[in-house]
């Protein structure tokens, strides 16, 4: 039997398992994110000083990664290109869009980027997109103390990157 104080590792990556040790301040919202740990550490830091903080995303396999994406695509057909650093995984993945513009509903859009994705390495899967190893997470963007939030935000131990936007849509974003 699987030991549950451990996550395994996404099977699109070479992450090993992250050994997870259960404590009183132990938060069911943050621990669902299955994040790495310095993304959790970070994630438990912005929660105790922002508590009404809300994720939206955490660690993602391949199809959630293609679900998330789909739902931005659907809003602005560009996302991909103006959201994500140039790699092979961007460039086919916008490929797949401006080559099949009669896709237009969310599922049918997801099931072609997933399988964009599902023939792409792990290391190129591991620099597309920080939500596939679990180094991201997004909450949603508030109005009330968004500038308190957003200096957190930018002072998350082992953070790399926060967005605000991405692609033109309102989305917080960061990455470890």
């Amino acid at each position: 039997m699987p030991d549950p104080n451990v996550l395994p590792a996404a099977s699109n990556n070479s992450i090993a398992p992250v050994e997870q040790k259960p404590t009183e301040a132990t938060d069911p919202a943050i621990e669902a994110l299955k994040l790495s740990a310095v993304a959790r550490m970070a994630a438990y830091v912005l929660k105790k000083k922002h508590p009404g903080i809300i994720f939206t995303s955490g660690r993602r396999d391949r199809a959630a990664q293609a679900h998330a994406m789909a739902a931005n695509v659907v809003l602005n057909r560009k996302w991909i290109r103006e959201t994500y650093l140039p790699s092979p995984a961007c460039l086919q993945c916008q490929d797949w869009l401006d080559r099949n513009p009669e896709k237009i509903t969310r599922e049918e859009i997801a099931g072609g980027l997933d399988g964009v994705l599902a023939a792409l390495s792990d290391a190129d899967l591991a620099r597309f997109s920080k939500h596939l190893s679990g180094d991201a997470f997004d909450v949603q963007p508030v109005k009330a103390d968004a500038d308190e939030i957003k200096q957190t935000l930018n002072s998350l131990p082992g953070k790399s990157k926060f967005l605000e936007r991405e692609g033109g849509l309102l989305r917080w974003h960061v990455q470890f």
